[in-house]
């Protein structure tokens, strides 16, 4: 039984490279979850300056994403496009403002993966992405109730509590991203 999958909206050769991308930025996210988890002495800046390049790489990858992507109509491709400069914009605000408040720096993060997720969200409607479509809805809901958190969370709690959450967030986020990749191409 042969069975005709859709074509990809992005070529063979970029799809093996926003899939080296991902699993190597996943990996990152989780490693930097579990050293936040571990090592809560850290200083706000740094903790600030990496979750902040997390958010700088993820929006260039978004980018790279809207621009490669060949199928999708210019609007699409545009609306993809801003997602990736507004989470591009959050990463270099928290890299820029590594000694602003936890408040701050909370919102930047929550914002980018508010973005990132709406992205995934609305990124499913096409065939860029790897089935099973629902894993990618479920990373897209959980990048937005973490950016809601973010945005939510600091206001509330203490910056342990704080930088405890954003780690298991970080961790969550970088394994649901594992499991959307888009499948490995023949180039």
């Amino acid at each position: 039984m042969t069975v005709n999958s859709a074509p990809s909206a992005l070529p063979d050769a970029a799809v093996n490279a926003v899939r080296s991308f991902l699993i190597t930025t996943s990996i990152v996210g989780i490693a930097l979850g579990v050293v936040a988890l571990v090592w809560p002495g850290a200083t706000l800046a740094v903790v600030a300056v990496l979750f902040g390049a997390a958010l700088v790489v993820t929006g260039l990858l978004r980018l790279f994403v809207a621009f490669a992507t060949t199928s999708a109509p210019f609007g699409t491709r545009m609306l993809l496009a801003a997602f990736g400069v507004i989470v591009l914009a959050a990463g270099v605000l928290a890299i820029l403002s590594p000694a602003e408040s936890l408040t701050l720096l909370g919102i930047f993060i929550g914002v980018g993966w508010i973005f990132s997720g709406l992205q995934d969200l609305f990124g499913a409607r096409m065939s860029a992405y790897v089935a099973p479509r629902w894993l990618v809805i479920l990373s897209g809901v959980v990048s937005v109730l973490a950016g809601i958190a973010m945005i939510v969370l600091p206001a509330v709690a203490t910056l342990g509590a704080i930088l405890w959450i954003l780690a298991i967030m970080l961790i969550a986020v970088s394994v649901a991203t594992l499991f959307t990749l888009p499948a490995k191409r023949k180039v």
